[in-house]
């Protein structure tokens, strides 16, 4: 199969129309229906589906669907690397920011220095929920992302530890607020406004009052950051929340904050990449851009080391006697 075949193939699935696809590639419909069936024929698959609405893939055709959308994008940013070779580099990156975390934190500070170093380089910054990033990451979607997890391998993504971010329990003013530090039994007798069971913050919660052979009393499921806030400002309930979100609600809400400890109840934040497809030369450049901010906060783990190439024998000299 060929490149132009599978750009066909793809902008096919996409409309759902062999007609409206001819006409958006500029080519006969006659000629996009040949170049379908060739494309069949050397797969040994039947890849679409006619109805009276349109073309639909067969299960054959989404599988190839998928792969087909990789290896585009593939070629499409080896041309775009091939051409900031010579010119510096440029070209656009995904990056991911898990909301209400540290990685929140470094979209200010790594715009300014890109824009310094690689004025070629377009970011997209996409602030989302570690699930739906760390899909975006498996699927070839999106470059990289900065959020919580690492401790447990997952197929298809690569993590780097940059840090732990201690939990803390945050409380308004009316509410009595404990010492220093809160036992997870003293967390449990707190109303507590937290995210979904798929959060990783509120999975790291769930296995300390487990463990503890506690229940937290969870009096609602919130995601929205403004929502929260706005909970804690009108002293509905506490929240768990890493260090960094912990300090923006004391700040803004007028609230305190107490370390959970016995157990302690750490975040790992981490940087993600695709463990399969290759970093463009743009995402390389981002990527330690990444690194060297979160190398600078307090707390980060050492900045990983690059492999030192290995010295290549050299070819024997022929000696003039043997030769």
């Amino acid at each position: 199969m060929n490149l132009r075949r599978l750009k066909y193939f793809v902008k096919i699935v996409d409309v759902g129309s062999l007609t409206q696809a001819a006409d958006l590639l500029h080519i006969a419909q006659p000629a996009l229906s040949q170049q379908l069936a060739t494309l069949e024929g050397e797969v040994g698959q039947q890849l679409l589906l006619r109805t009276k609405r349109g073309v639909t893939p067969t299960e054959a055709g989404k599988v190839l669907y998928r792969h087909a959308q990789l290896i585009l994008r593939q070629c499409d940013q080896a041309v775009v690397d091939m051409q900031a070779a010579s010119r510096g580099l440029s070209g656009s990156v995904s990056i991911g920011l898990a909301p209400g975390t540290l990685a929140a934190t470094l979209s200010l500070p790594l715009l300014r220095i890109l824009r310094a170093r690689h004025p070629g380089i377009v970011p997209y910054l996409n602030e989302n929920y570690g699930t739906t990033l760390s899909e975006l990451i498996m699927n070839g979607r999106m470059d990289l992302a900065v959020l919580y997890g690492g401790r447990v391998r997952v197929h298809g993504l690569l993590f780097v530890p940059l840090m732990r971010e201690p939990l803390f329990l945050v409380g308004p003013q009316s509410m009595p607020a404990p010492d220093e530090t809160v036992t997870v039994q003293a967390v449990a007798a707190y109303d507590l406004y937290v995210p979904r069971g798929y959060n990783y913050v509120r999975k790291l919660v769930d296995e300390a009052f487990a463990a503890a052979g506690l229940v937290p009393r969870v009096v609602a499921e919130i995601e929205s950051a403004t929502t929260l806030r706005a909970v804690i400002g009108d002293g509905l309930g506490a929240t768990v929340a890493p260090a960094s979100l912990a300090r923006e609600l004391v700040v803004e809400c007028d609230a305190w904050q107490a370390r959970i400890v016995e157990p302690a109840i750490d975040a790992p934040l981490a940087l993600c990449q695709s463990d399969h497809l290759p970093l463009s030369e743009p995402a390389i450049a981002v990527k330690e851009i990444l690194l060297e901010l979160v190398a600078e906060l307090p707390g980060s783990f050492p900045k990983p080391k690059k492999a030192k190439p290995q010295p290549q024998p050299q070819p024997a000299v022929p000696n003039s006697e043997t030769a």
